[in-house]
């Protein structure tokens, strides 16, 4: 049966009329340059500091340094993929993560993509990474005890909730090993809280720049031991490229602020911030940002205390949540007069310092 041309002009018809009018407007750049995971731009003219762009094969970055002529972009992930003329999307969104109880017992990367094989996360909520930490009127005096279950801590340097506590110390003394106890210590504490939802303690552990083999004996050893019910690592180790371990600690600390700004109460513990300040000075140098004392950048001061004021107990109004902080810093030498160590000493409120000689004594 043969096809009328009526018909065919009638299909025809109906197909002109039907076609998608939409059209998807995107403001675009191209790569000028790329290579050590930094990639120069041109043209994205409106790019906000801090927004998520996308190149091709859906590689994230994020703007960082906006020039005259130009963008300086860190990538999240390989740029071997990437290459000169390619075309740069803006997303229009400032980098965030997602949030919230789903991401307990899981591990994920510091874009809070899961790296552990058990399927994806159905979180409800995300938040920005790098927000401003609360003000001075939503702040209360630390009262609560914070209970690590180390004697020697809980009795002589008591930690309170809302507290920032540096650990530091050279390598190979057992700074990670009071962290780890710490967060075990909680599965008792938790237990006798019950539903009580004021007294238990959530926990954040991000790994910064450390071996993959050591974030899996970690994570498995919390496993083994029932503490990843309450718990969320976040591993930036060190094959990833250096923005993913600058952001892994803000990634983690909006984490745990949901926990916080929810009146629950949350430890966040970062191993460690020394690897993190030298992934933002190589970041820096590659954006051909001014070197100050040992090569770091003049803002490496605010890299910390940006991060670190966001630990802090809310008053009633507030919902009386809180989060404490674990910072770990690795010192050479024992030397604590390093310009990473004592900045991070000026910011905290006391120090847990693990000298060598005394771990060696037992």
């Amino acid at each position: 049966m043969g096809i009328q041309a009526a018909e065919i002009s009638a299909i025809l018809k109906e197909q002109i009329k039907n076609f998608g009018q939409e059209a998807e407007v995107a403001e675009v750049g191209r790569v000028l340059s790329v290579g050590d995971g930094i990639a120069r731009v041109y043209g994205l003219d409106n790019v906000q500091a801090g927004e998520m762009v996308e190149f091709p094969g859906g590689i994230r970055g994020m703007a960082l340094n906006l020039e005259v002529d130009n963008v300086g972009i860190v990538i999240f992930g390989s740029d071997q993929d990437i290459k000169e003329g390619d075309t740069v999307k803006r997303t229009k969104a400032i980098v965030d993560v997602p949030v919230g109880d789903e991401l307990l017992g899981r591990v994920v990367d510091g874009l809070g993509n899961p790296i552990d094989g058990k399927g994806p996360i159905n979180a409800k909520a995300r938040a920005r990474v790098d927000v401003k930490a609360p003000g001075i009127i939503p702040r209360k005096s630390v009262h609560e005890p914070m209970s690590t279950g180390l004697k020697a801590i809980d009795a002589l340097i008591p930690i309170g909730r809302g507290q920032r506590e540096l650990i530091i110390g050279d390598r190979q003394t057992g700074k990670t090993a009071v962290a780890l106890d710490a967060i075990l210590n909680q599965k008792s504490y938790n237990a006798a809280a019950g539903s009580d939802e004021s007294k238990k303690l959530y926990c954040i552990y991000v790994a910064v720049g450390q071996k993959r083999s050591t974030v899996a004996q970690l994570v498995k050893k919390l496993e083994e031991n029932g503490a990843m019910d309450y718990s969320i690592v976040v591993a930036a180790t060190a094959s990833d490229p250096a923005p993913l371990q600058f952001l892994a600690p803000y990634a983690a600390t909006a984490m745990a602020e949901y926990f916080r700004d929810n009146g629950r109460h949350a430890l966040i513990i970062y191993d460690d911030l020394s690897k993190q300040a030298v992934a933002y000075r190589q970041m820096s140098l590659l954006l051909r940002r001014p070197p100050g004392r040992e090569a770091y950048p003049g803002d490496v001061f605010y890299l910390h205390s940006r991060l670190l004021e966001r630990s802090a107990k809310l008053n009633a109004d507030n919902g009386s949540g809180s989060l404490t902080a674990l910072p770990i810093i690795e010192t050479q030498g024992g030397d604590v007069s390093a310009f990473i160590p004592t900045n991070v000493i000026s910011i905290t409120d006391g120090q847990i310092f693990l000298e060598t000689e005394l771990f060696y004594q037992g």
